[in-house]
């Protein structure tokens, strides 16, 4: 029998190692992630595929509930838990119907006791290891690294989280995106809570400050994942000679010197003006292993914390061929030294290692700064 054009793709394919997982992240309630999870489904489900749905939570909502009717769902198990029925996605009983896609939304939910796995995360895995896309949900408030600023913004603590490498095996991001605004007037209208609680809402977690905040703490981590997935392609380029770095990338050089945090808070400045990434870049060559010292160096690096840098510590002979490869290897944009000897052999030894890095270090950026506090 003669095979179709798509039966000679099917055989020609590379096999499929593992499947795709797409998130959808939001930076609040009621942004449209779910909403957008499902338009997609049924997009896929057109063109042919086969798509289910895991768990699905509509919250009330009339459109997601409609959406959701247009897709099948495998049916959640029971669970016995202290007396109570409780429900969850039946991972097993998606793996034995073996659909292409499964929608699972609010990937940060704890599965209740007895279940197969204690976290939803742990389930997505599971069918993403038997070859089946996996269509996903998540506020950025659940993230781990980012609970506590968070709290400090609403005074919320969140409770169920979702450690930041889980996002390193996320092959496609989308942010769900509105304006605090948009967002407000959904609330009034009662498309995301029911009426009577839309005041107490709108006064508390989604105040315009707190609005405001998440979605930026949304947009960078959305950023960071682009930016990783940028990475492979920036290494494999043919022609070194093409920019194709997007995000600045500023590194700062520190010692246990106080006055590098002048430096540190000058580099943040930048970072934040051009919605960069900031590295404080410590270069051990055994020389500040004095007490005193030590205290100083910890310090600059709480306070670059503070500031959002990511801190890190290499060890090397001479700071300059350090940095070099650092930038080399983090493909950093900008470099910032701190500059306080004015005369003599001081002055000497610093312009020759500014030298040794410009000559070692790809092209970049560099900025010459007079240390001083402020």
């Amino acid at each position: 029998m003669q095979k179709t054009p798509e039966q000679w793709l099917e055989v020609t394919a590379p096999e499929k190692k593992t499947g795709v997982f797409k998130l959808f992240l939001g930076y609040a309630p009621g942004v449209g992630k779910t909403y957008s999870m499902l338009s997609e489904a049924i997009r896929r489900k057109s063109r042919g595929e086969d798509v289910v749905i895991g768990v699905v939570e509509s919250h009330g909502r009339l459109a997601t509930k409609e959406l959701a009717g247009r897709l099948e769902t495998v049916p959640r198990k029971q669970l016995n838990y202290k007396g109570t029925m409780f429900e969850e996605m039946d991972v097993d009983a998606i793996l034995a119907r073996h659909p292409q896609v499964v929608l699972v939304d609010e990937l940060a939910h704890t599965n209740i006791e007895g279940s197969k796995h204690h976290k939803r995360y742990e389930d997505v895995f599971e069918l993403l290891d038997n070859k089946t896309d996996v269509l996903s949900t998540m506020n950025v408030q659940h993230l781990e690294s980012v609970t506590p600023l968070v709290h400090k913004i609403t005074g919320i603590v969140v409770r169920e989280t979702v450690p930041d490498w889980v996002l390193k095996r996320v092959d496609e991001i989308v942010l769900s995106d509105v304006t605090p605004e948009a967002l407000a007037t959904r609330m009034r209208r009662g498309d995301v809570y029911p009426m009577e609680r839309v005041d107490r809402a709108l006064g508390s977690f989604f105040r315009p400050s707190n609005l405001i905040a998440l979605r930026e703490i949304a947009l960078r981590q959305v950023a960071q994942v682009v930016d990783r997935s940028l990475e492979p392609y920036i290494q494999s380029e043919i022609d070194p000679g093409r920019e194709l770095q997007v995000r600045e990338r500023i590194a700062v050089g520190v010692s246990s010197n106080p006055a590098a945090q002048y430096l540190v808070a000058r580099a943040a400045r930048m970072a934040q003006a051009g919605n960069g990434e900031l590295f404080v870049v410590y270069v051990d060559i055994g020389g500040d292993s004095e007490p005193e010292r030590q205290r100083s160096l910890q310090a600059n690096f709480q306070f670059a914390e503070n500031l959002g840098a990511e801190v890190v510590k290499l060890k090397g002979k001479d700071v300059a061929s350090a940095m070099a490869e650092f930038v080399r290897e983090k493909h950093i944009t900008q470099v910032i030294f701190g500059h306080s000897a004015t005369s003599g052999w001081r002055r000497y030894l610093f312009l020759s290692a500014v030298h040794r890095f410009l000559r070692d270090a790809p092209a970049v950026d560099v900025h010459i700064v007079k240390q001083q506090m402020d």
